[in-house]
């Protein structure tokens, strides 16, 4: 039901330290013992002790702040209420300390109550701290009169020198309206200080609304960090099995064919080793490729695991290496076209600017996986690579004259699928055009708006 509040883990110092500021200010004015010489004539130990320990008992309750149910909460305002009033009257209606009490309460509600809470409890305050004072200029008011002296006083010409005029005599005030004078004076001054009271409850609430405000932001910030957190971890967990399901589909296709036709060879050669070496030779040659072409594989698959696959190589250079690689697997020379220098818009400038890595990632996957693709499968003769960038994108592409496919019946596959996330990725698009007997034309096209002002 509720809750210790204890240096180490209060939500706000700031306000406890003020809390504490306020509790002393209440006592000060009544101390333990009068400050006279002698004591009052109405002063009672039993009042000041009971007092001391309404003031007390109300910091005290200020350790333990209720959670939970509204009926606490209520309960718990209305004991602080209850003990306030108490010191108040209990002191002979001694009004100096009922401010900082009362303020110390507005300030638990807040912590407490929500926003409309808040508002009655400072709203009940203020309407009884309106009371109290009322009430100190009732007993002002009610106190005895002085007695009443004579009207007039002597003639001043009596005092006046012959031949000087003698002025108008001073006709003194009646003790009552005297009095009603000082009743005024004193009704002013409790208004102004009624009116400064509001103030600072307004000033007071709105503070600790802008501090829980702030508190409750925070929260939220480090909740939806938090989540953004657990997000970037699914995420990444999401994208590390799409790649192992890749890599394993390729190891599957791939690998596991080539071992498996490896084997097939190896068996044949035993079988005909005894009475044909010479076919038992051509076995084991086939195997020997067999080999070779599952090595490249694994390769191939240990490369795509690669954090940067470039190392450190332009993208010139890593694309000039994807070519000289299918040379030596294929037997095929790509036509290749690589110019990422362009001509800055009205002028004769030429730039080459580089380019953001994630950029000649994705366009070295796409490319590796285009070749990969036509090797596989093309059977083409001739290939073709061209990349060119200007001011306002980069466009790659890859075409061959391979038997080609359908598109749109290719739904298992994840190289397509993974070329296209790629560049869409970067906000660009992916288009493929192919048809059987005419080969497959691949195009990537990734905006660089952010990169070059240029354009």
């Amino acid at each position: 039901m509720s809750r210790l509040i204890q240096l180490q883990t209060h939500p706000f110092r700031l306000l406890l330290y003020l809390e504490w500021i306020l509790l002393g200010i209440a006592i000060v004015p009544r101390p333990p013992f009068p400050l006279d010489r002698f004591p009052h004539p109405n002063f009672e130990p039993l009042s000041l002790l009971l007092t001391i320990l309404s003031i007390a008992t109300f910091g005290v309750m200020g350790l333990r702040l209720p959670k939970g149910k509204l009926l606490s909460k209520v309960l718990y305002t209305g004991v602080g209420f209850g003990l306030i009033l108490l010191a108040i009257f209990a002191g002979s209606q001694d009004v100096r300390f009922f401010p900082s009490l009362l303020l110390i309460l507005v300030i638990r509600s807040c912590l407490i109550f929500g926003l409309v809470g808040r508002l009655i409890v400072t709203g009940l305050v203020f309407i009884s701290a309106l009371l109290i004072l009322f009430l100190q200029f009732q007993n002002f008011h009610d106190l005895p009169r002085p007695p009443k002296e004579p009207m007039f006083q002597a003639p001043i010409s009596e005092h006046v020198p012959r031949g000087f005029p003698v002025p108008p005599p001073k006709i003194p005030l009646h003790p009552d309206e005297v009095a009603t004078g000082k009743d005024q004076k004193l009704l002013n001054l409790l208004l102004n200080v009624a009116v400064l009271f509001g103030l600072v409850l307004v000033f007071v609430l709105l503070l600790i609304n802008a501090l829980l405000a702030e508190r409750q932001s925070k929260q939220k910030l480090a909740i939806a960090n938090e989540q953004l957190r657990q997000y970037a971890r699914r995420i990444e967990d999401q994208a590390t099995l799409q790649e192992r399901n890749r890599i394993a589909r390729e190891i599957h296709d791939s690998l596991g064919h080539s071992l498996t036709a490896q084997s097939i060879q190896l068996e044949n050669a035993l079988l005909f080793l005894p009475s044909n070496t010479d076919k038992a030779q051509t076995f084991l040659q086939e195997a020997k490729r067999l080999g070779k072409d599952a090595l490249q594989e694994v390769r191939q698959s240990i490369a795509t695991l690669r954090s940067n696959p470039l190392q450190e190589q332009s993208l010139e250079d890593a694309i000039a290496s994807l070519v000289e690689d299918f040379r030596r697997t294929t037997g095929i020379v790509p036509e290749c076209q690589i110019n990422l220098s362009f001509i800055v818009p009205d002028s004769t400038l030429k730039l080459s600017l580089p380019l953001p890595s994630e950029i000649n990632t994705a366009i070295y996957r796409i490319t590796k996986e285009a070749l990969n693709n036509i090797y596989k499968h093309s059977e083409a003769t001739q290939v073709t690579i061209n990349l060119q960038a200007n001011a306002e994108a980069l466009c790659l592409l890859v075409k061959d004259n391979g038997r080609g496919f359908h598109p749109e019946e290719n739904t298992t596959g994840f190289g397509l699928k993974g070329m296209q996330e790629r560049a869409v990725a970067l906000g660009g698009k992916f288009n493929i055009v192919s048809e059987p007997e005419t080969g497959c034309r691949i195009t990537v096209y990734i905006p660089l708006p952010t990169l070059y002002p240029y354009s």
